[in-house]
């Protein structure tokens, strides 16, 4: 903390620094990069505030195509993608989860659904892979 109140100046004297210190903003953002197994879409990496957001939302706020039948509730596997660094940023995987990957296409140790791919922290530096999305059947956005 001291190292940190050297960069913002603190300082002791000031009244209600107890509340100035909570609302610093140091401007922390997430990068998630998305790769892609169809090697005619073009990486795409995003920056912003994504703590408490899934990687499934990212998709959808930056046009990012990823099948999702049933709409992000850990419901079906058409949202399977691999987490290729990053996973400790991520929730934890759940039993539920890890059933729902077992029918995905192709599933592999870091596979994911991105429903429940959901940010712990906006130090965040996650890239993922979205598998090839013209071999599923599913909810186009």
């Amino acid at each position: 903390m001291r190292a940190l109140e050297a960069v913002i100046g603190y300082c002791p004297h000031l009244s209600g620094i107890s509340n100035t210190r909570s609302r610093i903003n140091l401007n922390k953002m997430a990068t998630v990069k998305f790769l892609f197994e169809d090697t005619s879409i073009p990486p795409q990496t995003v920056s912003g505030d994504f703590e408490d957001k899934s990687i499934l939302e990212l998709t959808e706020d930056y046009d990012i195509h990823l099948n999702h039948n049933c709409g992000g509730v850990c419901a079906c596997s058409t949202c399977h993608v691999y987490v290729e660094k990053g996973d400790e940023f991520l929730e934890e995987i759940s039993d539920k989860e890890e059933d729902f990957i077992d029918r995905a296409i192709n599933p592999r140790l870091e596979s994911r659904l991105g429903c429940q791919c959901v940010i712990l922290d906006n130090d965040a530096e996650i890239t993922v892979t979205i598998p090839d999305q013209r071999r599923i059947i599913g909810h186009e956005h």
